[in-house]
Order: C-alpha cells, then structure tokens, then sequence
C-alpha cells in the first residue's frame, strides 16, 4: 500500500513556508488506516511493550488503536491542566514558545516497557517531554512509533537512544 496516496499535503499552513502533512485522509479510509496501525502494532510486539503512551491529541488516535490491538493499556499524556487526578509534569521548547505535558502519577509502572506512539515526529520536543515524563515514574522507553516523520526538521537529534519506527520520511 502506498500511505503517501493518503497524506494530504497543504503549502503554507499553519503559517507562510510550512508544509503541513494532514494524516486525516488517511485515518478516513478503513484500509489503509488498519494497514498503517497493523505496522506500528508489529514494531510494538517486537518491542515487547507493556504500554503504550500517546501525547496529546493525535497520539491518542494512533497509539488508541495499537493499544488496543495488542490488548495492553493506553495512557494519555496531555497538555497542562487537562488531567484531574495527580500528576506529574515536563516543561519543553516548541518552535514557537513553550508547552508542558503531564501524565498521571499513576499511569505507568516501574519497570514497564513503553512505546511512545504518535502521528509525526518533527523537531523531536514532544516526544523528548514524553520520554522524561514516563521515565519520571520509572518506565523504560523502548521506542517511539509514527506514521510520519519529518526529516529535515532532526526531530532525533533530540531523542538519540530512542529506536524510531516511521511508516513515511518527508
């Protein structure tokens, strides 16, 4: 299956210069999203994971499904304030400012191996938070899963000891 048929590609959004790779047409077509999650779900079992952690938002829609596929658990790392129970927090550089990610203080156990899943790896900054945050509570990262990454913007620069799986390079 050739996934780049399914990725929309929009010059100069959000802003004059970007390109923005819209992974939607491909989450609308039943085959081809089943196909794309099928390859992330055998990087996962190869990876013996335990859980699987998705940063908000789009990761929640990729990693949901390989979750839930490989009959393990799902935690969500979110954006400040939107957790209601303890949790802990990692502040990052975005691009244009700063952001913070939180998990539960429960979400992950000691010792649990962890995939991080997610639709794009760009600049690396969000998957760097969420690497330290699943590490705060004593998991072990053993990966990190996306449909695409960006190439040009040495998103693994910032991850280096991470093993990558991308189903897409631009």
């Amino acid at each position: 299956m050739n996934f780049e048929d399914y990725i929309a590609s929009i010059e100069n959004y959000p802003e004059e210069g970007v390109t923005f790779r819209d992974i939607t047409p491909l989450m609308a077509d039943g085959e081809a999203f089943h196909a794309a999650i099928d390859q992330i779900v055998q990087f996962a079992k190869d990876k013996q994971v335990d859980m699987i952690v998705g940063p908000e938002a789009r990761g929640f829609i990729v990693g949901c499904p390989v979750a839930y596929q490989l009959g393990i658990g799902f935690a969500p790392a979110r954006k400040k304030g939107k957790l209601p129970r303890d949790i802990i927090s990692v502040d990052y550089g975005l691009e244009y400012g700063e952001n913070t990610l939180q998990l539960h203080k429960d979400a992950v156990k000691p010792g649990q191996r962890v995939l991080i899943v997610d639709d794009l790896l760009a600049t690396g900054g969000t998957i760097q938070a969420t690497t330290q945050l699943v590490e705060k509570l004593g998991g072990q990262v053993v990966g990190a899963a996306f449909i695409i990454e960006l190439e040009a913007l040495n998103g693994r620069e910032k991850i280096p000891n991470l093993d990558i799986f991308k189903i897409l390079t631009y």
